[in-house]
């Protein structure tokens, strides 16, 4: 959602004519897609990460907007909360020494950043959802005061006729009325981009499918929501409440959210664009002026701004992505599912089980998706978000043809999906230092189970044993967490 998007009210003929407008851009995706003027493969990735200011204290600070002034850098922006960043690593290819390279790269800009935010007393902390929020942090007086998050808080607000309702149980359980949005900036994640041909779009989703429960149980970081300790990996679910135009009547007669798991493997790349169409009415119905068809036949290529705003405000765990670079079109698919941190360490070998996992898991001859049925996938899902690296997931047995069986995460890793995220990474051409430094952090947490969500709970017990209360407890977690982070040192690897 980084497009410009103007304030402004919506007329009753506008979303008529919005939903002309989409149609259109899929007629023109479609056409595109007919012709193969598609970008070549170029084996491209992208990163992108949000991030959380806090005090010495590990207390959320409301200073975006002051601490991008004294940043001065495209690479960073705003996100949905005032305590909010995002910052955008430019595009790579998987080959060679990319792994340390990236590391490399976010090290250094997010010191930089770091040190920019010390001039006004903050500090930058990668999580999934900071420890020591509360209800009173997320409200709409602390959202981000530009055009886009205020449109969107209106329009979700409007579709949905009451207060946003969060309802989460778990360890403990949260119940939590909001008059806007707001904690949906709670939620702060690693977005992972993969450029793909049309052709490819569908089995690299698919396997993107497949993957994400684990990346999840492995990757969990948001064990606390408002001071309740709820799910290991709670973000996914209070970003579903959080954007959730629904009532409950609505829900109840079975009426998609926009924060979707899927329901099916798809055969096509425009499958999941169509869906988008078909199932969400447009929260931003803001029409532009260019005709896809017209842009085609004078041999261009079209934005299809209405379809690329659109799909931003569809928020699937594996989005498609429509993009144009150097007047190219192409496709993506941008991998939501992750926590934030906790180390730069963390994040590369995160990515690194991702892609190599993904890679492998597309070319094979008989695929995963084809022995899994896609509900299993999402009961999987929900499982990693509950149990974190402690899960259990059903996945294609390799002694019963044709069977699943249920196996502990660890196990299924570190027998099975780290091999194949090897041998992934060893398709992509990634040097295999790279690759064995960074599947060797993935490894060290099967072994160990500890990742940052089972670091923060443990931690978190240990201050209540000592006596501190709820709120100390957090705050001491937190204090803690931002300094271990600091040391680049993975999460395994922390002290108790």
């Amino acid at each position: 959602m980084g497009e410009k998007v103007e304030a402004g009210g919506f007329g009753l003929a506008e979303r008529r004519r919005y939903r002309q407008r989409l149609r259109e851009c899929l007629d023109g995706l479609e056409r595109l897609l007919e012709e193969k003027r598609f970008d070549r493969p170029q084996n491209l990735m992208g990163m992108e990460i949000e991030l959380n200011l806090v005090g010495d204290d590990g207390m959320p600070l409301m200073l975006n907007s002051e601490v991008l002034e004294r940043i001065a850098s495209p690479d960073f922006q705003t996100e949905l909360g005032q305590f909010n960043l995002e910052v955008n690593i430019a595009p790579h290819r998987l080959q060679g020494r990319v792994l340390d390279q990236l590391a490399e790269e976010l090290r250094t800009g997010l010191g930089y950043a770091d040190r920019k935010a010390q001039e006004v007393a903050a500090r930058i902390v990668m999580t999934g959802i900071l420890p020591t929020l509360t209800g009173e942090d997320l409200v709409h007086a602390n959202l981000t005061g530009a055009d886009r998050y205020l449109q969107l808080n209106e329009q979700i607000m409007t579709a949905r006729g009451e207060e946003i309702f969060v309802d989460i149980e778990g360890i403990e359980r949260l119940q939590y009325a909001s008059s806007s949005i707001a904690p949906e900036a709670a939620c702060t994640s690693v977005q992972l981009h993969l450029q793909v041909t049309p052709a490819r779009f569908a089995d690299v989703w698919n396997a993107a499918q497949c993957a994400v429960a684990v990346q999840v149980a492995l990757g969990a970081n948001a064990p606390f929501v408002f001071g309740r300790e709820l799910l290991r990996e709670s973000r996914p679910e209070l970003f579903l409440q959080a954007t959730d135009t629904r009532t409950p009547e609505l829900r109840a007669q079975g009426v998609r959210p926009r924060t979707w798991f899927g329901e099916r493997w798809i055969t096509d790349a425009s499958d999941l664009f169509e869906e988008n169409l078909r199932y969400f009415p447009a929260l931003l119905p803001i029409c532009g002026e260019q005709d896809p068809q017209r842009v085609i036949d004078e041999g261009g290529v079209p934005d299809l701004d209405e379809l690329v705003l659109h799909n931003g405000t569809v928020y699937r765990w594996n989005r498609p992505v429509y993009g144009v670079a150097g007047g190219v079109p192409h496709l993506r698919v941008e991998n939501r599912v992750l926590p934030a941190g906790p180390t730069v360490t963390d994040v590369i070998a995160n990515a690194a089980f991702y892609y190599g996992l993904v890679r492998t898991l597309a070319d094979e001859q008989r695929p995963v998706w084809g022995r899994l049925a896609f509900d299993d996938a999402a009961a999987n899902f929900d499982r990693a978000c509950r149990d974190g690296i402690d899960a259990e997931l059903l996945w294609p047995s390799r002694r019963r043809l044709g069977g699943v069986a249920r196996v502990p995460v660890v196990r299924l890793v570190r027998d099975e999906l780290l091999p194949m995220a090897a041998a992934g990474l060893d398709s992509w051409g990634v040097d295999a230092a790279d690759r064995d430094r960074y599947l060797g952090v993935i490894e060290e947490r099967c072994r160990r189970r500890v990742n940052g969500a089972s670091w923060q709970a443990a931690a978190y017990h240990r201050e209540l044993d000592r006596g501190l209360d709820r709120w100390a407890a957090l705050a001491e977690t937190t204090r803690r967490y931002c300094e271990l982070t600091r040391t680049e040192e993975p999460v395994h690897s922390w002290p108790a």
